[in-house]
């Protein structure tokens, strides 16, 4: 796969998002398959009790009881000692983790560009709904004069004021120029992974098409009190190319090269070969409980959001 000629980077918010899809956004939330516990108070409902201001039920007294909790106005009526119990709300975290590896860098359109899209976008509804948000990069480097770095992270964002420290985190980021040396999935997984905090959401954004093979990295990333979502994330080239006669194939990554001559027959194996990986892909996450979805980069960030990501239960 070529790489995107003369990619333009976005620099702002406006950028990645118009402003009539953040006007959208603003009414949309986070969601999850699981109920967590978060330790801050958040806008999301939980089923354990606590001592947000909407109350709940009634428990009687017990010796020890913060008297400040106590229904006086029960005890007027019946004589008896009752404590007020009230619905906690508790936050969610949510975690953005982009695949930065060369391969990215391809397609038209873009496929690191419309990942950068999609998280920031995701990441919007999680600082309006005063969620903890952290955005993490595999093999990225930072703005045009940085080195490529195994993980980039920025943590602890919360609130609406956060949103463009997110964007400018984003908009900085730069497929890693690792030439033969290409950066490990798997441990760059287990880096994030031992990092997380708390419990919440993961979504990773990534092409999925990684030569040392995704299956340790996504292990490390399941479970751990987080709910993992993959998007996977593949050009309209790659999906169906258009290429043909005699080609000598360079991969961008780690400089193998082949000489191949495409036909007919050819182009019919790579479809199909395309699919299996795809097919064994979404029975790997399925099997783990992984929430899988694949995707062009041509999909628009709104229908990615309002309508696959709100179908599969991401965002509500």
């Amino acid at each position: 796969m070529l790489r995107t000629p003369s990619q333009t980077r976005p620099a702002s918010l406006e950028d990645l998002l118009d402003t009539k899809l953040l006007a959208r956004l603003d009414a949309m939330d986070i969601s999850s398959r699981k109920v967590f516990r978060g330790k801050l108070k958040g806008e999301r409902r939980s089923k354990k009790r606590g001592e947000s201001v909407e109350f709940a039920d009634h428990r009687p007294y017990v010796v020890g009881d913060d008297l400040r909790h106590i229904d006086w106005n029960v005890f007027g009526r019946l004589d008896t000692l009752f404590m007020k119990l009230f619905m906690e709300e508790e936050d969610l975290s949510l975690h953005l983790v982009l695949d930065c590896s060369q391969s990215s860098d391809t397609g038209e359109p873009n496929k690191l560009l419309f990942m950068q899209r999609v998280a920031m976008a995701l990441g919007y509804i999680g600082l309006v709904k005063y969620n903890r948000v952290a955005a993490s990069t595999i093999g990225a480097q930072m703005g045009d004069e940085g080195e490529p770095s195994l993980v980039n992270s920025l943590r602890d964002l919360r609130g609406k004021r956060r949103v463009h420290d997110l964007s400018r985190f984003i908009c900085d980021i730069r497929p890693g120029e690792w030439g033969e040396e290409t950066p490990s999935f798997a441990e760059a997984c287990r880096r994030i992974a031992l990092s997380r905090r708390g419990k919440g959401i993961m979504v990773l954004m990534s092409d999925m098409l990684i030569k040392e093979g995704y299956e340790e990295g996504l292990r490390m990333l399941v479970g751990r009190g987080y709910d993992l979502f993959v998007i996977q994330t593949l050009s309209p080239q790659e999906l169906d190319p258009t290429i043909s006669g005699d080609l000598r194939l360079k991969d961008v990554e780690d400089g193998d090269k082949a000489e191949i001559t495409m036909s007919a027959p050819l182009m019919k194996r790579y479809k199909k070969t395309l699919a299996a990986y795809t097919n064994q892909l979404r029975d790997f996450c399925a099997r783990r409980e992984i929430m899988l979805v694949t995707v062009p980069s041509s999909t628009e960030v709104d229908t990615m959001v309002l309508d696959h990501l709100r179908r599969r239960g991401v965002v509500k």
